[in-house]
């Protein structure tokens, strides 16, 4: 059981931004569910505790369910069918982009989905199939803002679909877009409808300002440093000024760290990540963090 768990950390830390967020919906989805299984009544606490609720006078004790409701899921089918969409737009994002975008694009657009949620719920409450005490919950605001970021970014691009043939994937997103619209007044999940609508205007607008040289990701990766840093205890130890290296000396070892990572990676690919002594295991880390 240790190794297992040992496997799943190591490949959290050195996977990708999809790894990283497959691997916390499934942590979320398994914690609850173990949980509910012997106490039938969890599942709905659960719910009420990290769902996106609706009404503002609930929403300002729950600030955290901005964040929270994007990692929860109803069931199986629901969690798998967010995870192979976040699987496929990872991959087209990925190929442009790097891991602290695509992390960005997820959870801003899954914010951005949980506000016009909210807006569209206060502003049409008597619309037919609005539901005030329904709540919003799972990813696939967030995933459908990285859909459609990576078909801002290169609309042409050519996706072949079973029985269908190629199709260019700017009219896979104009055609997911619609039928979200028409699904607003026409399903029993408006709310859903309406979060995927505004993790779409994020991917876009996201898009629109990279292109300006406006990169988001950098404001909310720092912001989120910050945040980080404001909990973490200030050592009351004094700090070692050290002196600067030259950039002959820094370049040096630079080129003998990429060396080491190499010939980790020429390993990995003979032998696999298991034949890999804990020093190579550590340098690895080590050079996934910067």
């Amino acid at each position: 059981m240790n190794n297992i768990l040992s496997k799943i950390r190591n490949n959290y830390k050195v996977g990708n931004g999809f790894t990283k967020l497959l691997y916390l919906n499934l942590s979320f989805f398994i914690i609850y569910t173990l949980i509910w299984v012997p106490y039938n009544d969890i599942y709905p606490i659960a719910i009420n505790y990290l769902a996106f609720p609706s009404k503002t006078e609930i929403l300002i004790h729950k600030p955290w369910t901005f964040l929270s409701y994007m990692f929860i899921h109803t069931d199986p089918l629901h969690i798998l069918s967010n995870m192979v969409f976040l699987y496929f737009g990872s991959k087209l994002f990925l190929q442009h982009f790097n891991n602290k975008q695509l992390i960005t694009t997820y959870i801003l657009g899954g914010i951005c989905g949980a506000i016009l949620f909210k807006l569209l719920f206060n502003t049409f409450p008597e619309y037919p199939t609005f539901d005030a005490d329904k709540p919003l919950i799972g990813a696939s605001a967030g995933v459908f803002a990285i859909m459609i970021a990576a078909s801002t970014y290169r609309p042409n691009l050519f996706i072949h679909l079973p029985f269908i043939g190629n199709i260019k994937l700017k009219h896979i997103a104009w055609v997911a877009i619609i039928l979200f619209y028409i699904g607003i007044g026409n399903s029993d999940n408006p709310g859903g409808h309406i979060a995927h609508l505004g993790g779409a205007l994020f991917g876009y607008f996201y898009i629109k300002q990279l292109k300006k040289g406006n990169d988001i990701s950098n404001g909310f990766s720092n912001f989120l440093n910050k945040l980080v840093n404001t909990f973490k205890t200030k050592s009351k130890l004094k700090t070692a000024h050290k002196r600067s290296k030259s950039d002959k000396q820094f370049n040096k070892e630079k080129t003998e760290q990429q060396k080491a990572v190499d010939l980790v990676l020429e390993k990995i690919s003979k032998s696999g990540y298991e034949s890999l002594s804990k020093e190579e295991k550590a340098t690895l880390f080590s050079a996934s963090k910067k």
